[in-house]
Parts: structure tokens; C-alpha cells; sequence
């Protein structure tokens, strides 16, 4: 009889700690489908940043405009001119082009056209 009262709670005990093992993962698993999909890690633009059409187009930019945006030093524009051309501003921090921290300086002011102008 002994035998068989601690098997009953021990099966009950086993029970209780996978219901509570569950209820601790699956708050972690609902809280991951809100997080951002993008795994690249770059930070967003910021609100702060100029339009569109005011950016400067890192497929095309001579080396004086690549120069013209700010944090942006002569080594960093020859290595965007060296790596052309890109599919999207990300190219630059995804192939090695810039540092993580050169490219949140620049990401605001640069856009990639991938057609010819």
C-alpha cells in the first residue's frame, strides 16, 4: 500500500511541475511573436532623418558628396565607392563595408537606388 501512495504522489507531483514548467515557458513564447523580425540588429531610422529624396544614394554618390554626410570620414566613403553597388543600405553593415557604429551614424542619410539615374 505504501508503494502505491508514493507513486500517486509522486505522479501528482510530477503533473504539478510540468503545468508549472509550461506556464513559465509559454509567456516567453506569446512575448516573442511581438518582437521585431529583423535579425540584421540595426537600430530603425530615426524620426529625426531626412526624406527620401534628400537622402544621399550610396550607388552613385561621387567621393566629395559621400563626404558630405555627417560622421562619414574619407576611409569609410572609399570603401563604399571600392563596394559598389549595393542592394540596400544594409549591404554596408552586412558585408563588412562599415562598423556597426559608422553605420548608425550614416543609416539616416544614405539610401541605395538599385536603378540607374
Amino acid at each position: 500500500m505504501r508503494i502505491q501512495e508514493d507513486n500517486g504522489r509522486l505522479r501528482l507531483m510530477k503533473r504539478w511541475w510540468s503545468w508549472a514548467a509550461l506556464l513559465c515557458v509559454f509567456p516567453g513564447a506569446v512575448a516573442g511573436q511581438y518582437q521585431d523580425r529583423d535579425g540584421s540588429g540595426a537600430p530603425k531610422t530615426t524620426a529625426a532623418a531626412p526624406l527620401p529624396e534628400d537622402r544621399i544614394d550610396i550607388n552613385h554618390a561621387s567621393l566629395p558628396k559621400l563626404l558630405k554626410i555627417p560622421g562619414m570620414t574619407e576611409s569609410w566613403a572609399g570603401r563604399i565607392l571600392r563596394f559598389r553597388p549595393y542592394h540596400s543600405k544594409l549591404d554596408l553593415l552586412e558585408k563588412g563595408i562599415v562598423s556597426g557604429q559608422v553605420y548608425d551614424r550614416i543609416k539616416d542619410f544614405i539610401i541605395a537606388h538599385r536603378d540607374s539615374q
